[in-house]
């Protein structure tokens, strides 16, 4: 198959990259802004290409010619508090992205969407693909999710689309990007090493989902190999509660009220001194678990890593600064998110483009 990933570079992208190249049979093609440079990238067809650029849909068109399949993996979460630039990557870049796709005349579309798509749901039981997808009003991220998935809708008629909608996305190679765009140079991320965190804020609805990257790019390659339409949940158990953090860390759980949650984040984010606003707090807050019965008995999925070392895994890349070579995992001290950035740039956080 010709499969073209666009997006490549990212969290999620380099592991389906490290998937398919480890299948092999494939001819892979990576789109990114920057395209890296480094062995563990070599074998790629890379091309440059910003998808919010006016210009994007023709250049998209031809890089898909001859494709099998497009995986949709573009986003951008930071600078968050340049509203046009996050809409500019996630809702016009999308739509270049399904409109080539449809021009090129390729046989499938697979696109990351993601659990922040649904309204708010239960934190009790969990809800299949058939819960109300319309987001959650106050996150810009969630809106944006929403917006993609209503393109997605649009050309259903033309070609196969797959949407996966998973948790959270953890591997040891992100924890440098993680840190830098969800918790920003202040946080004191290296005492992560001692594997402690005393004091962990508790409020009922705190109950996530999380998946390790590389269960994700199993998905993926999942997903392009069979023929599959529609969503699937993406999320490997235990749900993640500030008990289990708690006994993970060796921490303590205190009562957080949600408001006070949702004030300290809009707060310390106008404050600009950490880099996401109050939206990814309610989004936490309201966004349901998700049963995952469709892809495993559709796909044939089931994570090999459950969700503790998957959170284990990435604060350890935190605490150790791991990185790769690509601009979204980029481990140089000068960019946007770092204290290097900050200190000799004025770089504040959720200011400049990390991509």
């Amino acid at each position: 198959m010709r499969i073209v990933v666009v997006g490549a570079s990212g969290n999620a992208g380099t592991a389906l990259l490290r998937r398919l190249r480890a299948e092999g049979g494939h001819h892979l093609a990576g789109v990114a802004r920057r395209p890296p440079d480094g062995p563990e990238y070599a074998g790629v067809e890379w091309h440059a290409c910003d998808v919010g650029a006016p210009d994007a849909a023709e250049a998209l068109t031809t890089v898909f010619g001859g494709a099998d399949a497009v995986v949709h993996l573009a986003w951008q979460i930071q600078p968050s508090h340049d509203r046009a630039a996050l809409r500019r990557t996630n809702v016009d870049g999308s739509r270049a992205v399904v409109t080539a796709a449809v021009r090129a005349g390729v046989g499938a579309l697979v696109a990351a969407s993601s659990v922040g798509v649904y309204a708010p749901g239960p934190k009790d039981r969990l809800v299949g693909e058939d819960w109300l997808a319309t987001g959650v009003a106050a996150s810009s991220y969630s809106r944006d999710k929403v917006a993609m998935e209503r393109l997605l809708d649009g050309v259903e008629d033309r070609l196969r689309v797959v949407r996966l909608r998973p948790g959270l996305i953890f591997q040891r190679a992100a924890g440098t990007e993680i840190a830098r765009y969800f918790l920003g140079p202040l946080a004191p991320v290296r005492l992560l090493r001692f594997g402690r965190v005393p004091l962990i804020p508790d409020h009922p609805r705190l109950r996530l989902q999380a998946v390790h990257a590389d269960d994700v790019a199993d998905a993926y390659a999942r997903a392009l190999s069979a023929d599959v339409r529609g969503a699937f949940n993406i999320a490997a158990e235990p749900v993640l509660t500030p008990r289990v953090a708690a006994e993970l860390f060796h921490g303590r759980t205190f009562p957080v009220p949600a408001t006070l949650l949702r004030t300290g984040a809009d707060a310390s984010w106008r404050l600009r001194l950490q880099p996401v606003d109050a939206g990814w707090v309610q989004l936490a807050l309201c966004a349901p678990l998700l049963a995952t019965t469709r892809a495993t008995t559709e796909l044939g999925w089931r994570p090999s890593i459950d969700a503790t070392e998957a959170l284990r895994e990435l604060t350890t890349g935190m605490a150790t600064r791991a990185h790769a070579a690509t601009a979204p995992l980029s481990g140089d001290p000068r960019s946007p998110g770092r204290l290097a950035a900050l200190l000799l740039h004025g770089r504040l956080p959720g200011t400049g483009n990390p991509y």
